[in-house]
Formats: structure tokens, C-alpha cells, sequence
């Protein structure tokens, strides 16, 4: 997930309080090497790429690894990064080519190479974590080096592959200090990034350092960063209030992001739309509660999401009515469409027709600390579940690591979590959420679903592949494997010396602390 990671060509909208005397336009040889302090509530599972695959996780990654293609700000075509040109080999998007720029080194000073390359993509699919990114690497078939060239062989023509290149997934590593067939279990990262790690307390901080030796698409590498990480929205929101950090972002507390004002001094706001969601995933399989597709369409026909998003989270979210959403190609309204209003009467025809004891019991988890308001969202969505006395809900928090493992062996018979999406294509709420054999790990599988999904990847015009995803999004509604409920907004609050936090989540995937500033 990248379980919690996309935001795509973003309309921004930027607040700035303007201090008394103005702006200072440069700055000063004095805060060259002043740290900037980011304050978030992301955790990250692993510093190793073949172990992690969630927002907290990738955006450090995004950081001190390099893969072949990046993102530019605002971009949604990649562009090369560790390499110095990649492109689909013949017509079919079966075989990728990569050529590797000059000069990359990692921190031992051995030169990268195409084998470097190689054994990254390999170590992902041969290591294949329940909480890691091998799920996004599907259609990769085989890779090849020689000399300074990689070739992906794929295993179905798929479009989408360079964006999935360039992500987390891709993040390039250093074959002499990450074994071939399992995790790395150390603090210590071996990348060739912008920013080099120099310290790193689980949970409490990571310091990062600018890589001297960086050498990519970037045009410099930024000032020294310090990511601090705190248990919940209220603990960032009092670190934030008390000026221990300079940036504050995922996640402040709905009601602090809900009063933001550009007249506040002493402060830069960013607003940006999001394609970041949060869906309700269901446990389809045999011995759930929740087998039957009538007990989830009835779970659909119940579930307010205006009221969710007006009241857990004051207005800073929107409801969202399908898979894809707005802003993405392919978006529709399929939940909507086909669950147009709250009816407790339809719930309970369905209900009856599956011939299940009511009310149905099952148990609901999320992750505590983590989200802005998951407890609070978890007691609506129980109270919204319950309200008709059809349904029994249990609500239990777990930590994030054990929230993530619990989903990842499907002990969970219901969990919402935050969806931030890998790369600027639809392909991304695809496979990962709803394919057989998903990251997310309903048990839900669809025939017809998997062929789309790989149909929708020929379409190197990815506006030809909406068909497709209107199809997928019809199907989803129908099997209710997981109900979307909102999507989020993008918020940053930096110091008002601080610039570029409107550059930390652009839509692209891509955390770029380098374009954090002193002003």
C-alpha cells in the first residue's frame, strides 16, 4: 500500500499568513544546515522494501532509496531516476528496458549495478510479505541484467508497469547488505537516494541527512530532516501547538484541519484535493459472518456516509460512492447507483432471503492511533450498523503492526483502513484492493474481475481502459467485497519560515522532503 498510500493531479490551493516585514527570499548560509522537523502520525512496518507497503513506510523510501523512474511534482508520466532511460521493447507492453545512469554508489562506495537492480525486483517477488509490495509486481515475470541494461520480461502486456516501477516497490537496494530470501532485521538502510539514514528509533523519529553522493533527476538534494512520528492525531496536534516540529502533516485532528484559517499567523497552509480513500473491507470467505453477498449488500443499503464524513471528521473528508474516485480516470458512482438510499426494509429483505440468524454478529477492527478519528469512525459505523437491530458489531483496535498482520491472515471479519494509492493510474485501486490474492485480503475472487483488471493494463491510452473500470466498479458493487466511504483531502501546516509543503504530497505518490526550505 501501499495500505495507507495516491493523490493525483491535485487542484492546490495554498493559504499563506503573511508575516510583518515580509519574506526573506533567500536563505541564510546560517540555515543551510538547520534540520527541518516533519511531525506525522504514519508508521513505518519495515526500513526494508520487500517488507513494507504502507504510506508511513514508502515515504520514507521515497527518500533514501532510488528506483529506476520517479515522479515529478505534479507529473503523472515517469520519468527517469536511477536510470537513464527505459522504454517498452516492440509493441505488445510485454518487455521493459532500463538503462542505468553513471555514477550511483551506495553508502559503501560500491558502485550500482544492473544486478543491484535485478536482485531488488527478485528479493520482492521470492520474499513475498503478507505486508509487503509483491502483490504490485504481478505481471512481472522475469528480469535479466547485463552490463548497465535491465530487462523486465512481464508475464501479460501491462501499460501500468513503469508507474509501478516507480514506486516504493521498485526502490533499488544494495544486494551485499539485503539477503536474497528474507527481511533485513536492522535500523540500517543501504540506498542511493537523496538523503542518507543516520538514525533511526522505531515508532519515536528517523534523522536524515543529505547524500552527497546522490546522483538522479533531482536537481540537488534538500536540508537535513528530521521525521518524527507520534502515536495519534492529538499528540501530533499538541507537538504542532507547542512548535516542537516546523511541518505537521498526516494526520492533524478533524476538528484542528476543519479550523484552519490563512489569517492565523505564524503559519503556511496547503489544501489540496486527494485521491487518498478509506474503504470498509469485508472477510468473503467461508466461515466469515459475512459470506453471504446478501449480508453485505444489506451492510451497503445501511451505511450513511454523509453523515460519517460531517460528523468523525467535521467536513475535511468527502463521502465516496466507489472504487475509483473523483479525479481518476475511470470513476463512476457504482455504490450509488445501486445503493441509492439508507433502507433499513431492503437490509432486512436480504437478510431473510440469506436465511441468517439476526442479528448477525461480527467483529469490526481498526487501527489505533493511526488514523484521525478511526475510533471515532468505528463507533458510527457501528452505531450506523446496528441502528435497525439487524446487525451485532464488536469494535477492537490494534496496534498498526498487529492491525496490518491480522488483515494480512484474514483474521479480521471486517477493517477499515486508509487507502493511499501507489501511482497516478486506476489500475492502482485494482488488483491491490479487490484481485484475487489482493493486498487487502477479503478472500474475495472474481473471475471476470481479474480478467478486466489485466484487460484494463494493454491500454497504453489509459482513457481506453475506462470500460474496463466501469465494469469492475459495477462488479464490486454488486459482490460488496468492500464498501468505499470517503475520500480525503490533503493537508500540510508548516512554520511561516518554512517553504515547499505544498510539494510533500502532489498527487503523484512521491514524499519529497528535499523541497522542504528555509525561507
Amino acid at each position: 500500500m501501499r495500505s495507507v498510500r495516491m493523490r493525483i493531479l491535485a487542484t492546490l490551493l495554498v493559504l499563506a499568513a503573511v508575516a510583518v516585514g515580509g519574506w526573506q527570499l533567500l536563505p541564510s548560509q546560517d540555515d543551510q544546515g538547520r534540520t527541518i522537523t516533519v511531525g506525522t502520525t504514519d508508521a513505518v512496518t519495515s526500513l526494508d522494501p520487500a517488507g513494507a507497503y504502507d504510506a508511513g513506510s514508502w515515504a520514507l523510501f521515497n527518500n533514501v532509496f532510488q528506483s529506476l523512474l520517479t515522479f515529478e511534482p505534479g507529473g503523472s508520466t515517469p520519468v527517469p531516476d536511477a536510470a537513464r532511460s527505459c522504454v517498452f521493447v516492440g509493441t505488445e507492453l510485454s518487455t521493459y528496458r532500463c538503462e542505468l545512469r553513471d555514477g550511483l554508489m551506495f553508502p559503501s562506495g560500491r558502485a550500482m549495478t544492473a544486478q543491484d537492480v535485478k536482485y531488488s525486483f527478485d528479493r520482492v517477488k521470492r520474499i513475498k510479505s503478507d505486508v509487503g509490495p509483491s502483490s504490485l509486481l504481478d505481471t512481472l515475470g522475469s528480469v535479466t541484467a547485463s552490463g548497465r541494461t535491465v530487462t523486465f520480461h512481464l508475464s501479460s502486456p501491462d501499460a501500468t508497469f513503469p508507474l509501478k516501477v516507480a514506486t516504493g516497490a521498485g526502490s533499488i537496494v544494495d544486494r551485499d547488505k539485503y539477503p536474497a530470501d528474507g527481511l533485513r532485521t536492522d535500523n540500517g538502510v543501504d540506498g542511493t537516494g537523496p538523503y542518507t539514514l543516520t538514525e533511526y528509533t522505531k515508532e519515536k523519529q528517523a534523522v536524515l541527512a543529505p547524500n552527497s553522493r546522490y546522483q538522479g533527476a533531482l536537481g540537488g538534494t534538500g536540508r537535513p530532516v528530521e521525521l518524527r512520528y507520534y502515536a495519534d492525531a492529538d499528540a501530533l496536534d499538541k507537538a504542532w501547538k507547542a512548535k516542537r516540529i516546523d511541518v505537521a502533516t498526516r494526520t492533524l485532528p478533524p476538528e484542528v484541519l476543519a479550523g484552519l484559517n490563512a489569517a492565523d499567523p505564524g503559519q503556511r497552509v496547503s489544501e489540496a484535493d486527494s485521491s487518498e480513500v478509506r474503504n470498509l473491507y469485508l472477510d468473503t470467505r467461508a466461515d466469515s459472518p459475512l459470506h453471504d453477498v446478501r449480508v453485505r449488500q444489506a451492510m451497503a443499503w445501511l451505511i450513511d456516509r454523509g453523515r460519517l464524513a460531517a460528523t468523525v471528521y467535521k467536513g475535511t473528508v468527502d463521502p465516496l460512492y466507489s472504487l475509483i474516485p473523483t479525479g481518476i480516470t475511470g470513476h463512476t458512482t457504482s455504490f450509488f447507483d445501486t445503493y441509492p438510499e439508507l433502507s433499513t426494509a431492503k437490509a432486512r429483505t436480504l437478510l431473510t432471503e440469506a436465511g441468517v440468524s439476526l442479528p448477525v454478529r461480527f467483529t469490526y477492527g481498526y487501527a489505533t492511533g493511526r488514523g484521525a478519528a478511526s475510533a471515532e469512525e468505528a463507533a458510527e459505523l457501528k452505531r450506523q450498523l446496528e441502528a435497525g437491530g439487524l446487525f451485532k458489531v464488536t469494535v477492537k483496535g490494534y496496534e498498526w503492526t498487529d492491525f496490518q498482520k491480522r488483515w494480512a491472515s484474514g483474521r479480521l471479519d471486517a477493517y477499515a483502513v486508509g487507502w493511499v494509492a501507489d501511482f497516478p493510474d486506476p489500475d492502482t485501486y485494482g488488483g491491490p484492493l479487490i484481485g484475487t490474492d489482493a493486498t487487502m485480503n477479503t478472500g474475495y475472487s472474481n473471475k471476470s474481475v481479474d480478467q478486466l483488471i489485466t484487460a484494463s493494463q494493454q491500454y497504453a491510452d489509459r482513457g481506453e481502459a475506462t470500460r474496463d473500470f466501469r465494469s469492475v466498479q459495477e462488479a464490486v458493487a454488486r459482490d460488496v467485497p468492500v464498501i468505499p466511504l470517503w475520500q480525503a483531502k490533503e493537508y500540510v501546516v508548516t512554520s511561516e519560515d518554512v517553504g515547499g509543503g505544498q510539494y510533500l504530497s502532489d498527487g503523484t505518490g512521491v514524499f519529497r522532503l528535499w523541497r522542504l526550505s528555509w525561507i
